[in-house]
C-alpha cells in the first residue's frame, strides 16, 4: 500500500491536477459530436446526408482505434511511464485536428471531413485512454478509486456544460452573423479557450501526478493467454454489461431531451436551464454517493441510485404542456442520482481490472478501459437507433401535440429507461467484488511484486 493511503488518500492538489484535463478535453469532445453536423451543413457545400456518413464511417474508425491505443499504451515502457508519452503526444494531434475542423474552407468536402475528423478521434483515444488507465492505477484502495474518478468524471461534465453554454455565450459577445447557427460561432470560441487550457492542465498532470510503475506480467504471457484471460474475468463481463444498459438508460433521455422539452412540456428556451440544473446537481451530489460507498460499497450503492433514479423518473409520462415546474424537480433529483453514475462505476472498472492483474496480466487497464470506452460509445449509438424508428412508426410530428407519436415519445424518454436501468440494477445487485474481495486482490498483487 503506497504512502498517499496509508496517509488517508491522495492530496487533493494531486487528484485536481490528475483530472484537470477532462475539463478542457471535455468542451472539445461535445463539439465534435454535437455541434459538428450543423456547422458542416451551414458553413460547407456538404448536405446533411454526406455529413451524416462521414461521421458513422468516423465514429467505426473511433471504436477500432480505441482498443489498439489501449494496448499499445498498456505495452509502452520509457523513463517517463507508460502514459506520460501517449498523452503528451495526443495534444498537437487534438489541437492541430480541432482548428482544422472548426475552421474549414467553403469548399470542404467529404476527404477534408472524414480525414480531420478520424485525426481528432485518434488524438482523443491518445489523451482520454490513457488518462482513464493512468487514474485507475494511481491508487490500489477500494474507496481511495472512486475519489479519483470522482474527480475526473465531475470535471469532465463541468467541460461539458461550459460547451453547452458556449452557443449563448457566443451570441451574447455578438459573434453569430445574422441567420448562422450559434454553434458555428461557439466552435472557434472553445478551440481557443482549449488551447491554452489543455496544454496548462497537461502540464500540470504530468509534472504533479506520478505514475505507478506496472505490475509484473505472468511468464509466457502473450495475445493467446491475455485474450483467455479477459475471457474469464466474469465481473469484468457483468460490470460493463451494466454499464452498456445503464448507458442506454442515460442516453435515450440525452437524445430525445430537446423533442421533449419542447413539444411534450413545451418548454421550448428553457432546455438549457433544465438541462444546467440536472448537470449541477449530479456533480454536487458526488460526494454524498462517495459516503454512501464507503458504507454500503460501491454496486450497492450504484444500485440504489439507479432505482431512485427509476423511481424519480416514473411520473414524466404525467407530465404535460405547462408541467415546467414538476419537470424541474424531477432534473433536480435525477440529477443528484446521476452523480453515482459519475464515480461508481468506473471506480468498480479500475476493480475489476485487479482481477486480470492478480492473475499476471500484468496491469492492462488501457486495455480494459479501452473497451469500456467501446461500450459507453455503443450505447450511444443504441439510444437513437432505438428511438428515432419507435418515434417515426408512431407517426410522430413536431409541434402536433396529443399524436400517438407524443405519446412514444413520453414513453422513450422515461419508461424504457427504466427498464434498462432495473436490468443493469438486475446484474450489480449480487456483484462478486467488493472491499473484502478487492483486498485480497491487492494483496496477490503485491506479492507477486515483491517476488519479481
Amino acid at each position: 500500500m503506497s504512502a498517499p493511503e496509508r496517509a488517508g488518500g491522495l492530496p487533493a492538489r494531486v487528484l485536481a491536477a490528475y483530472a484537470l484535463p477532462a475539463l478542457p478535453a471535455a468542451m472539445l469532445g461535445l463539439p465534435l459530436l454535437v455541434y459538428l453536423p450543423v456547422f458542416y451543413a451551414s458553413a460547407t457545400a456538404l448536405g446533411l446526408s454526406a455529413i451524416g456518413g462521414v461521421l458513422l464511417v468516423a465514429r467505426m474508425w473511433d471504436v477500432a482505434v480505441d482498443p489498439a491505443v489501449g494496448w499499445a499504451s498498456d505495452r509502452t515502457r520509457t523513463r517517463w511511464g507508460r502514459r506520460r508519452p501517449w498523452m503528451l503526444a495526443a495534444l498537437p494531434v487534438v489541437l492541430a485536428a480541432s482548428y482544422m475542423l472548426f475552421n474549414p474552407p467553403r469548399e470542404a468536402g467529404v476527404t477534408y471531413l472524414l480525414g480531420w475528423t478520424m485525426l481528432a478521434y485518434l488524438g482523443w483515444s491518445m489523451l482520454q485512454i490513457p488518462h482513464q488507465a493512468w487514474g485507475a492505477e494511481l491508487s490500489g484502495d477500494y474507496a481511495e478509486r472512486s475519489r479519483i474518478a470522482a474527480w475526473r468524471e465531475s470535471l469532465t461534465v463541468a467541460g461539458v456544460a461550459l460547451a453547452a453554454a458556449a452557443p449563448a455565450f457566443a451570441q451574447w459577445l455578438g459573434r453569430v452573423p445574422a441567420g448562422a447557427p450559434p454553434e458555428g460561432a461557439a466552435l472557434p470560441l472553445l478551440f481557443w479557450i482549449d488551447l491554452v487550457a489543455l496544454p496548462l492542465a497537461g502540464a500540470a498532470l504530468l509534472r504533479l501526478v506520478p505514475e505507478p510503475p506496472p505490475a509484473p506480467t505472468a511468464p509466457g504471457f502473450g495475445l493467446a493467454a491475455g485474450w483467455a484471460l479477459l475471457k474469464e474475468n466474469r465481473p469484468f463481463r457483468r460490470l460493463v454489461a451494466s454499464f452498456l444498459l445503464n448507458g442506454v438508460a442515460n442516453a435515450l433521455p440525452a437524445t430525445l431531451f430537446l423533442l421533449y422539452a419542447g413539444d411534450v412540456l413545451d418548454a421550448r428556451g428553457l432546455e438549457g436551464g433544465l438541462l444546467l440544473v440536472y448537470l449541477i446537481a449530479g456533480i454536487a451530489s458526488v460526494p454524498l454517493w462517495l459516503r454512501a460507498a464507503r458504507l454500503w460499497g460501491k454496486h450497492r450503492t450504484w444500485c440504489a441510485a439507479m432505482l431512485a433514479n427509476c423511481a424519480a423518473f416514473a411520473p414524466v409520462p404525467l407530465l404535460g404542456q405547462g408541467d415546467v415546474p414538476s419537470f424541474l424537480l424531477i432534473c433536480l433529483a435525477t440529477g443528484l442520482c446521476y452523480g453515482a453514475d459519475l464515480a461508481l462505476p468506473a471506480s468498480m472498472q479500475a476493480d475489476v481490472i485487479d482481477v486480470d492483474t492478480a492473475a499476471g496480466g500484468g496491469q492492462r487497464s488501457g486495455l480494459y478501459f479501452a473497451l469500456w470506452a467501446v461500450a459507453g460509445k455503443f450505447a450511444l449509438a443504441l439510444a437513437p437507433a432505438i428511438a428515432f424508428p419507435l418515434l417515426d412508426a408512431a407517426g410522430f410530428s413536431r409541434g402536433a401535440a396529443g399524436t400517438g407519436g407524443h405519446g412514444m415519445l413520453a414513453a422513450l424518454y422515461a419508461l424504457v429507461p427504466v427498464v434498462f436501468k432495473l436490468g443493469a440494477v438486475g446484474l450489480m445487485w449480487n456483484f462478486p467484488l467488493d472491499a473484502a474481495g478487492q483486498a485480497r486482490l491487492r494483496e496477490r498483487i503485491e506479492a507477486r511484486r515483491e517476488r519479481e
